[in-house]
């Protein structure tokens, strides 16, 4: 972690082809406006847009096929070009011949246009760079399962290397949406229901992406994640506190404490304003509070979606005035509404003045990564390997970080020679282990036959190789969502004739519609897809114990798994690395220490709910149905024991303060271990209602059988801080509860009183807990 750390405070490094540090002071301002000066309208208007060069049949977007073709990239970009869209990942391609094409289209916009600037290229990120044969790493809800910040910003920069490499720019990622509901399909994207989690985990990812010259893209500007009923680009209704207090948090930590330079702007209508056309969010909060100074982005196809679906446009001409006002700087993918911009300018119904607003920000972002010295004389990379043994170490250790064990019964680990039955759909599927964003599910499932390209055991080819091939046997059962049921008998039997069966369900990523969970794939209960429940069900009555591994991007409700099944593993889609990771966890090599991101729901009708609701959020007064999950946030089970004793908490901190917490942590078990230190505070009595456990800081620590470390978290003041009655971020006097725990649960618990007087917060109060250990 030394060397990632050393990238991340250091300068970022030039872009390919350029041969210059970043650019900083007056004479890099001076030469963007003179370069400005220069433009007409049409070259000006050309450096606001994307270009996407798509196929039909391919849906990675939403309402992709109402939108015509661009026509040729040649003609496209005669004026110049501000982005070129997903140059590896829209089909599969070879990444070195891609590569040379890139730069070839990138020195023909130097030589072939009057003022020679390269387009940006920017590409998805989120699990890993969208490209063939490249690494995919597990999904953020298993980096946060993970609770390890250093290991996603070694990851990030394992990504970022591999993109700067192949002449890419921009990562439209992290997503920092907090999870609010989780029949939402988008959860799979997400990092975890808590804002500080997200934040710290969001904010480490920025940092390792840019330490390599790539641009983050902070995603999405903000609320999405609070749609009505969990429907994707459902109207959002949350109030002022709840916008501030949840959903922005994670936003300001990336931008204030990671510095990202991009943020792309959320689909959703807060109140009925779609945030695409908010000059409020857009630029009074981004720009005029937090001091934002890089680039607004449009999610794809955003703009012309205030005249398509929010109906607060005429027209796409009237949608790009309006986005453009608010703050927007630049479309994506194409410029389906921002073209229009030329004769809008001509015709007087935008100033021009908004226009060089824009385009000065995308000039300065060019200066930053060095193109608008680049010339692309240099030779593009030959062949590179994106899936190196780096990156597979990587992968490795945060799946087998990230693997949650949520009941045991005695039954893991499994001893060896035990006669193993491996049932269900996602047993011996790749396409199991990866999110809707990878690009084995987002490209490769509209180009069928193609390879995947590099290597990804199933987690059935994991056991055989773990517990030995003769000991395993398989059968499926059914599929990940049908009625199908006419695999049961053999799935029975199997399972009758063994010893233990490992039953591996969950679901399939993909989108709009087309598979379980990932964008538009949304759910209106929370069981297991198809007759999956039915399934484990039939196997549970043969009398072999159950181990229940899922695979999934939601959490979905298992109480009757949980009461029933021998242990229960939950994972997060974990990767190419995924299927030895949880093959570790049966075998008792790997020592599970991953801890639930997100509440395990109690039902469906309970959504949306979030760990840190008020006490009436818990439904346990003055109703007959209460939202308890069934297991908490933070949950997760380990091999060995962990005691905590001498917890210190002072009894009194000022509200400008720090609350200095510390506590003995001692491996009381057979095995060495993981442990993941949650701290948490509750606010006894407030000016509004708060919630009954908020995370307040977390440190993951390694303990062999005996050993003790103390951990002392210094927490300032300002992780207490919430929205009074005035919408005014404070921090109030009064007692506060605080524990040390496993979970959102209670364990170890002290009192402390803040004293003085209330204190209003700002963005230069402190955001995070730091931790040491001794």
């Amino acid at each position: 972690m030394t060397e990632v750390h050393a990238l991340v405070d250091g300068p970022v490094p030039a872009q390919a082809g350029s041969g210059h540090d970043r650019p900083d002071g007056p004479d890099a301002e001076a030469r963007v406006r003179e370069l400005l000066a220069r433009m007409t309208i049409e070259e000006k208007v050309a450096q606001l847009v994307g270009f996407w060069e798509k196929e039909d049949g391919e849906a990675v977007a939403p309402l992709q096929g109402e939108f015509a073709d661009s026509g040729r990239l040649e003609d496209f970009s005669r004026h110049g070009l501000g982005h070129l869209t997903r140059a590896y990942g829209t089909r599969p391609v070879d990444a070195a011949a891609r590569a040379a094409w890139l730069w070839k289209f990138q020195r023909d916009l130097v030589t072939g246009t009057r003022l020679g600037i390269p387009a940006i290229v920017h590409e998805e990120c989120l699990t890993g760079l969208s490209a063939w044969k490249a690494a995919t790493f597990p999904t953020p809800l298993a980096w946060g399962a993970a609770f390890d910040p250093d290991l996603v910003t070694e990851m990030a920069a394992a990504i970022g290397a591999s993109m700067r490499a192949l002449g890419i720019h921009q990562g439209l990622s992290p997503v920092l949406d907090v999870i609010r509901d989780p029949r939402w399909g988008r959860v799979d994207e997400c990092i975890a229901e808590d804002p500080y989690l997200v934040g710290t985990i969001g904010t480490s990812y920025v940092r390792g992406l840019q330490s390599q010259g790539v641009l983050a893209t902070l995603k999405h500007f903000a609320g999405y994640s609070a749609s009505r009923a969990g429907r994707n680009f459902g109207p959002v209704h949350a109030g002022p506190r709840e916008l501030a207090d949840v959903l922005l948090p994670p936003f300001e930590m990336a931008l204030l404490d990671g510095d990202a330079r991009s943020v792309m702007h959320s689909y959703a209508e807060i109140d009925g304003v779609p945030v695409a056309a908010d000059p409020t969010m857009l630029t009074g909060l981004l720009r005029d509070r937090w001091g934002f100074d890089g680039t607004v982005v449009a999610d794809y196809y955003g703009v012309a979606f205030l005249n398509l679906l929010h109906h607060v446009a005429a027209d796409n001409a009237d949608a790009a005035v309006q986005a453009l006002s608010a703050g927007l700087d630049i479309e994506l993918p194409t410029g389906d509404a921002y073209l229009t911009l030329t004769e809008s300018v001509r015709a007087g119904r935008v100033d021009e003045a908004l226009v060089d607003r824009a385009v000065l920000r995308v000039l300065r972002q060019k200066q930053e990564l060095g193109l608008l010295d680049a010339t692309f004389d240099d030779e593009p990379p030959g062949a590179i390997d994106l899936d190196s043994p780096e990156h597979r170490s990587i992968a490795r250790r945060l799946a087998e970080e990230s693997v949650v064990l949520v009941g045991n019964e005695g039954v893991l680990p499994l001893p060896a020679g035990r006669r193993v039955a491996v049932v269900g759909p996602n047993a011996d599927r790749q396409g199991a282990l990866f999110g809707c964003y990878s690009f084995l599910n987002h490209v490769l499932a509209h180009h069928p036959g193609v390879e995947t390209g590099f290597e990804v055991p199933t987690v059935l080819e994991a056991v055989r190789a773990e517990f030995g091939a003769d000991s395993v046997t398989f059968a499926a059962g059914c599929e990940v969502d049908s009625a199908d049921r006419s695999g049961f008998d053999e799935a029975v039997a199997a399972a009758s004739a063994a010893d233990v069966a490992v039953l591996v369900m969950g679901d399939h990523a993909s989108l709009f519609g087309r598979g379980t969970v990932g964008e538009g794939c949304d759910r209106d209960d929370l069981e297991l897809p198809g007759v999956q429940r039915q399934l484990v069900e039939a196997v549970l009555d043969t009398g072999t114990p159950v181990v229940l591994v899922l695979l999934t991007g939601r959490p979905y409700a298992l109480g009757w798994a949980l009461s029933r099944c021998a242990a229960v593993v939950q994972t997060f889609f974990p990767g190419e690395e995924g299927a030895g990771a949880i093959a570790g966890v049966l075998s008792g090599r790997v020592n599970p220490s991953g801890r639930l991101p997100v509440s395990l729901p109690g039902s469906a009708g309970a959504q949306p709910y979030s760990y840190l609701h008020p006490e009436l959020g818990e439904g346990m007064n003055g109703t007959n149905l209460p939202a308890t999950p069934v297991a908490p946030f933070g949950h997760g089970l380990s091999f060995t024991t962990f005691a905590y004793t001498d917890l210190t908490v002072p009894a009194e901190v000022p509200t400008d303060g720090t609350l200095r917490v510390s506590v003995r942590v001692t491996n009381t078990g057979p095995v060495a271990g993981d442990d993941v230190v949650q701290l948490y505070g509750r606010d006894l009595v407030a000016s509004v209602t708060r919630p009954v456990a908020q995370l307040l800081g977390y440190r993951r620590v390694r303990l062999e059988p005996g050993a003790s470390v103390t951990v002392e978290l210094t927490v300032p003041t300002t992780r207490l801080a919430f929205s009074d009655r005035t919408l005014t971020r404070v921090v109030e006097p009064g007692e506060v509860d605080v524990w040390v725990g496993t979970s959102a649960r209670r364990d170890a618990q002290a009192r402390t009183t803040l004293t003085g007087d209330t204190v209003a917060i700002t963005t230069e109060s402190p955001r995070w807990t730091t931790t040491d250990l001794r």
